[in-house]
């Protein structure tokens, strides 16, 4: 493992854990191994937070009709708290970082591509929510940037099995080249 890492927890905030129109059960079940990582290794931690807009008028496009179906979704209806961590986390930052997006992908408009090279970072271990949805925009993006990826599987969570699973086959079979996904404890105990 080079030295020049990044720990991308993708997403683990409140408005997940809790009960809104998002859950994700899962996410207490991967929320141990994200702890344990991100407080050993807190400076090097990035945490997203995907921050839904005002209102469904102010997306462009396509993510107009997706906050027109999930209006309570939005900033107008949602409490400002729930897009914030879940509470596990919140301690380690600083020295943690935030990051927030608006899609799905954390590298759209390359703040945090930009942020990464100046720190020279060539690999990133990605955890956090969804497998199937912010996940796997992560990891394609960072693919596609020519990042070393390993996805920590038992970090990972979604609200649907089938695609969490699908997903992790996906990654691990067509991308083997460029993505090694293992399990938390495996990875840790090999830095």
């Amino acid at each position: 493992m080079p030295d020049n890492w990044i720990h991308l927890c993708i997403d683990m905030q409140r408005m997940f854990a809790e009960q809104t129109a998002w859950h994700v059960p899962w996410m207490a079940t991967v929320a141990p191994q994200i702890v344990e990582l991100s407080g050993r290794y807190a400076e090097r931690t990035v945490f997203t937070r995907f921050v839904p807009p005002p209102t469904a008028d102010a997306m462009p496009g396509m993510w107009r009709n997706y906050y027109e179906k999930w209006p309570m979704m939005t900033g107008e209806c949602l409490l400002p708290e729930l897009m914030d961590i879940v509470a596990d986390l919140k301690s380690f930052a600083p020295p943690a970082r935030f990051f927030n997006k608006r899609t799905y992908s954390p590298w759209v408009d390359g703040r945090l591509h930009e942020t990464l090279t100046r720190e020279k970072i060539e690999a990133i271990v990605i955890t956090g929510g969804e497998t199937d949805i912010c996940v796997l925009a992560a990891a394609l993006g960072a693919i596609d940037l020519g990042y070393r990826v390993i996805l920590l599987k038992d970090a990972v969570c979604s609200s649907a099995d089938e695609t969490h699973d699908a997903t992790l086959e996906l990654l691990g079979g067509r991308f083997s080249v460029q993505v090694e996904i293992t399990e938390t404890d495996a990875f840790l105990s090999g830095l």
